[in-house]
């Protein structure tokens, strides 16, 4: 892991977020998401979530339930930040 990996929450927008709004049940998460929008390190961190199958909380503008029908659609992938720098960087849609 490099340096600039390591520090990517550093530059998060959900680092001023209230961690209880992040792992908000799922009637708030809609909020929860929102403050993922304009995130500077949105893929740095679905990545991160992915890699290390997250299992609670919005991680790159996901939820859990998200995360995990992304994860059972793409088993074998050992490396998110290679599959989401092969499809442009963007984050990938669940449904």
């Amino acid at each position: 892991m490099t340096s600039a990996e390591a520090h990517w929450r550093e530059d998060a927008a959900c680092r001023v977020a209230d961690p209880e709004e992040m792992f908000a049940d799922s009637a708030r998460q809609k909020r929860a998401k929102a403050v993922c929008l304009g995130c500077p390190v949105r893929t740095e961190c679905l990545v991160d979530a992915l890699d290390n199958r997250e299992e609670w909380g919005v991680w790159g503008g996901m939820t859990e339930r998200e995360r995990r029908t992304l994860l059972r659609r793409r088993p074998h992938v050992t490396s998110w930040r290679q599959v989401l720098q092969a499809a442009g960087g963007g984050v990938p849609r669940a449904g």
